[in-house]
């Protein structure tokens, strides 16, 4: 019998943190694993060539975004995302949740869905449940995520508790018309979203009800909006134990090697976040020593590089000299040296958290 398309294997566990497996159509991922974001089909300022340098299996782009601009239909015309921006790994697209919430002065949200005035032209926009769906079927990744509701970190109750049964019952209209198109079968999986805000009760009660809807993996949203580190912790707890053990476990936009050290520990294995990108075009760094800044004036003489246990491309080159000037000249080469850097450094934090569990099954790679 051939193994279905989509299928995760947990190859070992070790004081809460899982090492595996999640085959795709388009390969697989070790888990841990960290996906730099590419929100509109690009990273910036590195080729998808350097970032499988940086050790990337699994990347991210914006659902929202794309729908805006150049359009779904237009990338589904072009072959679909892989062939658009030529990334022929596994591809994890978010369905505009986030953007609801970080964009709540341009959106209304209603039982149906949410209307909202385009970030590209002001143009009255509409996304449903089912939509937010279609238009990622049309973007083909691997992943599509559900439509949700996110509410900020210091939300009240009443706020978290709408937007809590709000999202689970957009999850069952997406579960629906996912089922109703064959599911998982015809080459793409959907997440669930978890929500309940800081709240345990609701974030348990929203684990529970997700899983009672058999997603193919499961992602925590709503965290690192605005709470605090203890409240996240809290709020994770709550939720993780009760996703299954046999499907991925994804925790939204979280994205520090301190987060993913916490998280992994409590049985996380999929992030995403800008961090690494953003943070190289502001001219910092993350080491082993912590984050360095690089307009600092003490790098002005210094032939190290960023640091001395790293093999990325940009510390096998270039000192802390070249990259400060580069940063203090305003060149566009400090961002993309340093956007390189803090990707492969990520992604030596993941690799580091895997062989920390063991050696994965020799002959098994993605």
């Amino acid at each position: 019998m051939s193994e279905p398309p989509f299928h995760f294997e947990l190859l070992g566990e070790r004081d809460g943190v899982r090492r595996g497996r999640y085959h795709t159509p388009h390969g697989s991922f070790e888990t841990p694993c960290f996906a730099p974001v590419g929100t509109r089909a690009a990273m910036k300022g590195v080729t998808p060539e350097q970032l499988r340098q940086t050790g990337a299996e699994l990347i991210l782009a914006n659902a929202y975004h794309l729908f805006l601009r150049p359009g779904h239909e237009l990338i589904a015309r072009r072959g679909g995302l892989h062939r658009f921006m030529a990334w022929d790994g596994p591809i994890l697209t978010d369905s505009g949740g986030y953007q609801i919430f970080s964009l709540s002065h341009l959106t209304r949200i209603d039982a149906d869905g949410v209307t909202f005035a385009s970030v590209v032209d002001g143009s009255p926009q509409r996304l449903t449940p089912e939509r937010a769906l279609e238009v990622q079927r049309a973007l083909g990744p691997d992943i599509a995520m559900v439509l949700d509701v996110c509410p900020p970190g210091d939300a009240g109750r009443e706020v978290v508790v709408h937007a809590h049964e709000r999202t689970l019952a957009w999850a069952r209209r997406a579960r629906d018309l996912h089922e109703a198109w064959g599911g998982a079968q015809r080459g793409q999986a959907v997440f669930g979203i978890v929500q309940g805000g800081v709240d345990p009760e609701l974030r348990a009660a929203s684990a529970r009800a997700l899983v009672a809807l058999d997603f193919d993996g499961y992602a925590v949203g709503g965290l690192s909006v605005g709470e605090t580190k203890a409240q996240m912790d809290v709020a994770l707890d709550a939720a993780i134990d009760l996703l299954p053990r046999d499907r991925p476990r994804y925790l939204m936009g979280v994205g520090t090697p301190e987060d993913f050290r916490s998280a992994t520990r409590r049985g996380v294995d999929l992030f995403d976040c800008v961090t690494p990108t953003r943070h190289g075009r502001n001219n910092q760094a993350f080491t082993r020593d912590g984050i360095v800044k690089m307009r600092n004036q003490r790098h002005a003489e210094d032939d190290r590089p960023l640091d001395e246990r790293c093999a990325c491309y940009t510390c096998r080159h270039f000192s802390r000299a070249y990259l400060r000037h580069l940063a203090m000249a305003g060149e566009m080469l400090a961002g993309v040296l340093l956007s390189l850097h803090n990707i492969h450094y990520f992604q030596d934090v993941m690799a580091e958290i895997r062989a920390s569990v063991g050696a994965a099954p020799a002959g098994r790679g993605p």
